[in-house]
């Protein structure tokens, strides 16, 4: 398990997953550390399915999302397909702007179906 900026990002390989949890407000360079712990394990291992779990998260100023959108952007020859697990609306919300259009889907508490939704086939 990878644990750095204060511990407010965990990023780890668990089965055919990687989870990535962010905790406390984050802001541009803790989401820029998550992502690039992400894209490692994804070159290490082959996984592209991530589990990123906000549930330890406070909801940052709505500038944080853009930053993570603007990440995304840059992905072009990596696929990921990610489940983001909220405990509240305005996470979910903050959730949808940060992905935008990408392969994801938020989940309201609920790990296991975010697991089973990352499990299906979609490739």
């Amino acid at each position: 398990m990878r644990e750095s900026s204060q511990n407010q990002v965990a990023v780890n390989l668990a089965d055919r997953l990687i989870v990535a949890r962010v905790r406390g407000c984050p802001t541009e360079a803790v989401l820029q550390e998550c992502q690039a712990e992400v894209l490692s394990l994804v070159r290490e291992s082959g996984v592209r399915k991530v589990l990123y779990d906000a549930l330890d998260m406070d909801p940052p100023p709505v500038s944080v999302p853009w930053v993570q959108r603007a990440l995304d952007e840059q992905l072009i020859d990596v696929k990921l397909r990610r489940a983001i697990v909220v405990p509240n609306s305005k996470l979910a919300f903050l959730a949808r702007l940060a992905f935008g259009e990408g392969d994801y889907r938020v989940f309201y508490e609920d790990k296991a179906a975010a697991i089973d939704w990352l499990s299906e086939e979609s490739e």
